[in-house]
């Protein structure tokens, strides 16, 4: 979703002069994604505690329709937390008006009219909320006031709930009365159910886990919220920040909150929102609502055929195997043999009963030879072709032969590189020694069309992977050579931090890998090499792209802007020149067509990441994912369940030539990312990068190659 670059959203106090008397104008956003653009008038900026470092404001649109704008100034666009906070509660609102937006009901929320996070001063609008701030009203509400007030109330948390949400901000002075009905303020605390808590909100309103961030992000959370303020609305009073109010027992109203245990201090101690309903005899509209029609249902059924067709093929078969499932044995092999599939280095497992006769000792997991990846000949460690390389890429011989100090031979291996002997001495080219010294090596390729992505996802990739977002996972990354790492980070990671967008990468005459890393896992040590190609020389069929036939795994980098039709991208496309096509991404076509199958089937695991999601992080099958940030404990059952939402977007609004990757390859997972999560604008991010999910396609191939392993990881991408 993107909207028509609206410049500055009007400075503070503007009063409305356009230049030569034309009024300014506004462009923003709605829900819906449809871009707006009207005449407008800002008034003077207010004070917006609750929501720093954020500025209120009145707006006022087209002929006289006030709305509230909450914006990020620019001394404020410094911090990086302030922008995600925003987005959040972005994120929150448009969540809410779609799911809630013609419904009578959903006036119980304060509503959102647009958005624009591309602004150089990003902001939200919403509509002016009616009435007054119910703190007003402690101990002044009738009886039937007193009823509607806890029975809206509820109901706002069970509408947050079946969304996903959690406001976190109720309190008396976020909580509007009209006299008919109660109204949530902007959803500025919102979180998503089960994420981390952040340390949040005060006593006695927020709940005691709320308050000292621990935990997950619960809906009765804001039951907590509730019930302190039904209190002391009626008592006229603060309650205790911990426990129950010591007189509940002197009102009624309060008998079935407290009854049901909304002041339990634990969340989980308390009743769901549905319950508590019950409780209180309130009707739930969400009973017997019926939603409507999912959209992606066809594209979802065609990712299953798809995948259980596939796994008849390539023998992945579960039932087949059904010996396998007992406790114990973690890795059910594929239909074409035990010892075949312990021969490709599977991590060994106890043999079941039922197949221990024809197999009693499982032989030793055989070691490949280790292949140069640009020439795919077998190359083995030699230290009499040791080079050195300077920093104009030169090579100069190094002896090692009259080293014997073990620390300081092992740290000049470290930087050294080998010659490949299979090069020829006009084209020479060069090995680090960890690549030759560490296990079996992993190529990974990154494949698409020139502007695709690829050169800002792996260096995303590279600085989550820097700042150590591999080590929830059990994963420990050591340079493959120091130099060729440190140049990359600085070259590439650095400047995207920076803000500034990275040349696009070179046609070049030879395959060289971008950078290396040594990653220690469960599964071992193992070399993971990267490869990054321009568009061009991965569209043809030329020498430079030869190695692709000996690449371990791929990561397909697919560009909505050419993938997609939908037209909230067309304001971008215009901006970038980039025009949707329907005959998919050419360097997708040669590569696939190009490496060998041994069947219908490419073997090397593939992950396509559909890059640039943040164009789209508002329709309801991106934000479920990209809104969220990778789990610390993986399974195949999420990365099955992304791969289908990601297949079935991609698949309702493109055209299926964009999926061939997941046809294809005999083991695939797709993904949402966002390299940079932001839009550029003359070669520079003015709000900053902000990477989203970008390990998970890495992820996903680790887990496919062995170096994440587990019972809950062993058919990752079948």
């Amino acid at each position: 979703m993107t909207s028509v670059d609206a410049g500055a959203s009007g400075p503070a106090g503007d009063d409305g002069a356009g230049l030569h008397g034309d009024p300014p104008e506004l462009g923003f956003v709605t829900h819906g994604g449809e871009a707006v653009r009207i005449a407008a008038r800002w008034h003077g900026d207010r004070p917006a505690p609750e929501s720093a470092p954020l500025l209120a404001r009145a707006v006022t649109l087209g002929e006289g329709w006030r709305v509230l704008q909450y914006r990020l100034p620019l001394a404020a666009q410094g911090d990086p937390a302030a922008y995600a906070s925003l987005e959040r509660q972005v994120s929150a609102g448009v969540a809410v008006e779609r799911r809630y937006g013609s419904e009578r009901y959903g006036e119980v929320f304060t509503r959102l009219v647009g958005f624009d996070l591309e602004a150089s001063e990003p902001f939200v609008l919403y509509r002016v909320p009616d009435g007054e701030p119910i703190e007003r009203r402690r101990g002044t509400l009738t009886v039937a006031e007193q009823q509607q007030v806890i029975a809206q109330l509820v109901l706002a948390v069970r509408l947050l709930a079946e969304v996903g949400l959690v406001h976190r901000a109720i309190s008396p002075g976020t909580v509007r009365w009209d006299g008919t009905h109660v109204r949530l303020a902007e959803p500025y605390g919102a979180l998503r159910a089960g994420e981390p808590r952040e340390a949040y909100g005060a006593a006695p309103w927020a709940s005691p886990e709320q308050r000292q961030g621990v935990g997950i992000t619960d809906h009765r959370d804001d039951l907590w919220s509730v019930a302190q303020l039904v209190y002391f609305l009626l008592s006229g009073r603060q309650g205790p920040g911990s426990e129950p109010p010591a007189d509940l027992g002197e009102f009624r109203r309060m008998a079935a909150l407290h009854e049901g245990g909304v002041f339990a201090p634990l969340a989980e101690q308390r009743p769901a929102a549905t319950e508590l309903m019950r409780l209180l005899n309130v009707g739930d509209p969400l009973a017997h609502a019926t939603t409507g029609a999912d959209p992606l249902s066809r594209a979802r059924a065609e990712f299953d055929a798809q995948r259980a067709k596939k796994r008849e093929e390539t023998g992945w078969d579960r039932q087949a195997w059904e010996a396998w499932d007992e406790p114990g044995y973690e890795y059910p092999p594929p239909r074409r043999g035990l010892r075949s599939w312990l021969s490709r280095g599977a991590a060994p497992a106890p043999v079941p009963p039922a197949v221990r006769e024809t197999v009693a000792e499982p032989p030793p997991p055989v070691r490949r030879p280790t292949l140069c990846p640009h020439c795919l000949l077998p190359v083995a460690f030699d230290d009499t072709r040791l080079v050195t390389l300077d920093s104009k890429k030169v090579a100069k011989p190094l002896d090692l032969s009259t080293e014997h100090r073990p620390m300081h031979r092992q740290d000049a291996l470290r930087q050294a590189y080998q010659i490949c002997p299979h090069a020829p001495a006009t084209a020479q080219h060069y090995l680090p020694v960890p690549y030759l010294t560490n296990g079996e090596p992993l190529t990974i390729a990154l494949v698409g069309s020139s502007a695709a992505g690829k050169t800002h996802l792996l260096a995303a990739m590279l600085g989550e992977i820097e700042q150590g977002g591999l080590e929830p996972y059990g994963l420990k990354c050591l340079p493959l050579n120091p130099d060729t790492h440190r140049e990359f980070l600085r070259e590439r990671v650095q400047r995207l931090h920076r803000g500034k967008v990275l040349e696009r990468t070179g046609q070049a005459s030879f395959a060289h890998f971008t950078d290396g890393l040594l990653v220690t896992g469960p599964g071992g040590t193992r070399p993971v090499v990267f490869f990054d190609l321009a568009g061009e020389d991965l569209a043809e069929n030329g020498e430079v792209a030869g190695f692709l036939m000996g690449i371990g795994a791929f990561v397909f980098v697919l560009d909505p802007l050419r993938a997609l039709r939908l037209p909230a991208l067309d304001p971008v496309r215009a901006r970038t020149r980039l025009q949707q096509r329907d005959l998919g991404d050419e360097a997708f076509t040669t590569v696939l067509n190009r490496v060998p199958r041994p069947g219908s089937y490419i073997e090397a695991p593939a992950a396509v990441a559909l890059n640039k999601s943040d164009l789209l992080r508002f329709d309801p099958s991106v934000d479920r994912w990209l809104g969220r940030a990778l789990p610390t404990e993986l399974d195949e059952r999420t990365f099955r369940e992304e791969s289908r939402d990601a297949y079935a977007f991609a698949a309702h609004h493109g055209s299926p030539a964009w999926l061939k990757p997941f046809d294809d390859c005999a083991r695939c997972t797709l993904h949402f990312v966002a390299a940079t999560g932001a839009q550029e604008r003359g070669g520079l991010y003015p709000h900053g990068v902000r990477p989203r999910r970008v390990l998970a396609p890495l992820l996903s191939i680790f887990a496919m190659c062995g170096l994440l392993s587990g019972a809950n990881l062993s058919e990752v991408g079948t």
